[in-house]
């Protein structure tokens, strides 16, 4: 089959012959129909594994303290490269490594619970882009992929859909994992496809790592037992090592003490091996520590006690999700596969993420509202860290060494602790020089290309009927057998919430707009005011000396660039805010609901997103529940939103009808009915008050069952800006984790009786944001 035939999506049919024979046993088939179309003769399996959260210097394949015997194997296998960009953030890079397009050209300028209605930030993949799955399906392969996966637009992550943005909608024939930016890895909420997988079990033996490599390698089996001359294309995106940092205790052990030196010691002690091993050259300089964040040696012994805590667990972490890819790696080789499977091992989709703050939180979903946990209380509760009562991550000193050499982290691609990290290429039957190290400049972008190289395969011209927008990554498959040769990437621009930096050619040029361990508050309209710096990296590997001053001209040059590589990617307009675009009435992006202010849940309804259904938050409500019960002293759940780190439930307890909102874990607060409720039909109402002047405020809440008395409770803080990024609203029931403390121990399905509506009615929109509430969170 012609390449040119492969330039259209799907690939054409040939119109059968008609027979001229009436009876079919005049004219017996020559040969069996096809059963589709065929991948090039000797193309090979592409496995893509994905990290989160991990920086350039994290890993034991680039000179870092966490110890990973999969990295180490496949890098002597095969290829390191030491100059590899991804985006600044998860989303972005997914959608760039699926799709092979810059993030705003696919309109994901931004993750996708800060989408907005603008072009380059709508989270909103055009048909124009068709990702790498589907071209491979349509070419031959089988297709799947195991873990996190964020790229579906908010709304359309619900019971209904629409799927064609999921996983299976995008080209993959098997999918298992999650959608969104985070799980909790002890209990998880997962599809498999688009069909809700029941709970795990909570006895202490499951963990998410662990259920989808074994997963991965139960389709490889399956795969090559039915189609074993059929060549598969497995993605598998991992949730480690992003928040929270969830690892089975014997692997933090392994560190215990490892970590007493501190961070600042780290990049030193990381630096020297890294020059050792070549990833980088032995003329790099260590970039500066950040302006203002505290060194070492300025904490306290308990800040540093906690500290060491936090890293142990990340470090546990890190190796445990690397040993778990072993498994898949093993069954390729246990399969005899591995010499014709072409391995793109990418260690991190952004740097390692500083948003733990400066000294770490037992539950990131506090952070993400702005909420420190103080040092006496972590310490009291040090012993959770990375269990099931935890949902923690570790302090912004420990991200910042495990971007050694570089400077800043996740969320700042202004330099390159943000956008630089390790990327490993294991292809035998490829790679001739197995070992080596490539110092050549690539970005993402540039794995969908390469894949297609090394497959045989054009880039499409049309998909599915659709004219196909040009393709922004370069194949970096020249580079694999000639180290010498020169870059073919010449040009790349940087950019999320304002910080920003374009390269071209051996130089970059820089704008830091803020801190990401900070809320972030909006300077809007300062843009033209930030101080740009510049750096000469055919002198300055790590960007470590501004020359700005030295060369105005040049910044001059870059800085124009700049604004060309982002009018054509669709970057303007520069976005600044980020948790209140939460809040989707301040985003302006579609709502499934339009407009509604009262919605009707029935049993069964679970698995429905914060974005799916009215927002509570910041606004008063009512809550209508019409129950039956068939037995006294009825317990369970009636409706609950997110789970033991944040949220709130109606539920049975011993009969009486109880609202309990847990804030963030901190403060658990119930409003419970007089009475416990008999057998037979009733009513339980809720009256959520607010108090407004912001976000975040206080609320009164009523409750009473059947018109009769009513009880009444306080609240001085709710969620400003989510409950939870992963837990779910659920009708009859509360998966996840537990919201109320009442049945931690207990099943929460509702037993003796049924629901038979619950009504939810908004009183009054949310507001469109309070900057002041944010500059008094970021000053607290």
């Amino acid at each position: 089959m012609s390449n040119r035939s492969r330039h259209t999506l799907p690939i054409a049919d040939f119109p059968p012959r008609p027979s001229i024979h009436e009876d079919a046993r005049d004219c017996p088939a020559t040969e069996a129909a096809a059963p589709g179309p065929t991948a090039p003769k000797g193309a090979p399996n592409v496995v893509v594994i994905l990290l989160d959260d991990m920086g350039f210097g994290a890993s034991s394949a680039f000179g870092g303290p966490c110890e990973m015997p999969t990295a180490n194997r496949l890098a002597k296998g095969g290829l390191r490269y030491s100059r590899f960009h991804v985006n600044p953030m998860c989303s972005p890079t997914r959608q760039s490594l699926m799709t092979g397009r810059n993030h705003h050209a696919v309109g994901m300028g931004n993750v996708c619970e800060f989408c907005t209605s603008h072009p380059g930030n709508d989270s909103i993949r055009p048909a124009s882009a068709a990702p790498i799955a589907e071209i491979l399906r349509l070419n031959g392969y089988n297709t799947a992929a195991f873990g996190k996966m964020h790229q579906t637009p908010l709304w359309e992550v619900s019971p209904i859909g629409p799927f064609e943005r999921w996983p299976t909608g995008e080209g993959f024939e098997k999918f298992y994992g999650f959608i969104g930016p985070e799980m909790n890895h002890w209990q998880p909420l997962l599809y498999d496809g688009t069909t809700p997988v029941e709970p795990v079990s909570t006895d202490g033996r499951y963990h998410l790592s662990e259920d989808v490599c074994e997963r991965a390698v139960n389709w490889l089996e399956m795969q090559q037992s039915y189609s074993p001359d059929k060549p598969f294309f497995m993605y598998l995106p991992m949730a480690a090592t992003h928040a929270p940092l969830h690892v089975p205790p014997e692997f933090p052990k392994k560190y215990k003490g490892k970590f007493a030196h501190g961070y600042t010691k780290q990049r030193e002690m990381t630096l020297a091996r890294q020059k050792e091993i070549g990833v980088i050259p032995e003329d790099a300089d260590l970039a500066p520590w950040v302006e203002g964040f505290p060194h070492w040696h300025e904490l306290t012994q308990d800040q540093k006690l906690l500290s060491e805590r936090f890293m142990e667990t990340y470090a546990g972490t890190a190796e445990h999700v690397d040993t778990q890819i072993g498994k898949v790696v093993d069954a390729l080789d246990r399969l005899k596969l591995l010499d014709n499977t072409f391995i793109v091992y990418i260690l991190g989709d952004n740097g390692a993420s500083a948003e733990g703050r400066p000294f770490g939180t037992l539950n990131m979903e506090r952070s993400y509202s702005g909420i420190d946990d103080s040092v006496d209380f972590m310490l009291e509760h040090m012993e959770t860290i990375g269990g099931p009562d935890s949902y923690p991550q570790y302090p912004a000193g420990w991200a910042l060494a495990m971007n050694t050499p570089y400077q800043w982290a996740k969320q700042v691609p202004s330099h390159f602790g943000c956008t630089r990290d390790g990327m490993i290429v294991h292809w035998p039957k490829g790679i001739e020089r197995p070992g080596d190290i490539r110092q050549q400049w690539h970005h993402v972008t540039d794995i969908v290309p390469t894949i297609l190289e090394i497959a045989g395969l054009p880039v499409p011209h049309a998909v599915h009927g659709v004219t196909q927008q040009r393709m922004d990554g370069i194949s970096l498959a020249y580079s694999m057998n000639d180290g010498d040769a020169s870059d073919r990437r010449k040009t790349q621009y940087f950019e999320i919430l304002g910080n920003r930096s374009i390269y071209h050619d051996g130089w970059i040029a820089s704008a830091m707009h803020f801190a990401p361990w900070a809320p972030h508050i909006s300077k809007g309209g300062k843009y033209l005011d930030e101080k740009w710096q510049l750096y000469d990296l055919s002198n300055d590997w790590s960007q470590a000396h501004d020359v700005a001053e030295q060369h105005p001209e040049k910044l001059r040059e870059l800085q124009q660039l700049f604004v060309m590589e982002a009018s054509r990617n669709n970057v303007f307009p520069l976005d600044d805010r980020a948790e209140e675009l939460m809040n989707k009435t301040i985003a302006n992006r579609p709502d499934p609901l339009n407009g509604r202010t009262s919605m009707v849940f029935y049993e069964g309804m679970t698995r429905l997103t914060e974005d799916s259904i009215l927002n509570v938050k910041n606004a008063s409500h009512h809550i209508s529940a019409e129950i039956t019960l068939t037995t006294g002293a009825s317990d369970g759940v009636i409706i609950a939103q997110g789970g033991r780190f944040g949220g709130w439930v109606l539920h049975l307890v011993d009969g009486v009808p109880t609202y309990t909102y847990n804030y963030f874990g901190l403060n658990i607060t119930d409003v419970r009915c007089s009475d416990a409720l008999g057998p037979g039909r009733h009513s339980v109402l809720i009256a959520f008050d607010y108090d407004g002047g912001g976000l975040g405020q206080g609320a009164r809440v009523q409750i009473s069952c059947n018109g009769g008395p009513v009880s009444e409770g306080r609240l001085e803080k709710t969620a400003p800006f989510i409950f939870s990024c992963y837990e779910t609203t659920d009708i009859g029931v509360d998966l996840g984790t537990p919201v109320s403390p009442r049945y931690f121990e207990r099943e929460s399905k509702l037993r003796g009786g049924r629901i038979d509506s619950v009504t939810l009615t908004l009183e009054e929109p949310n507001p469109v944001g309070d900057p002041a509430f944010l500059r008094r969170l970021a000053s607290e």
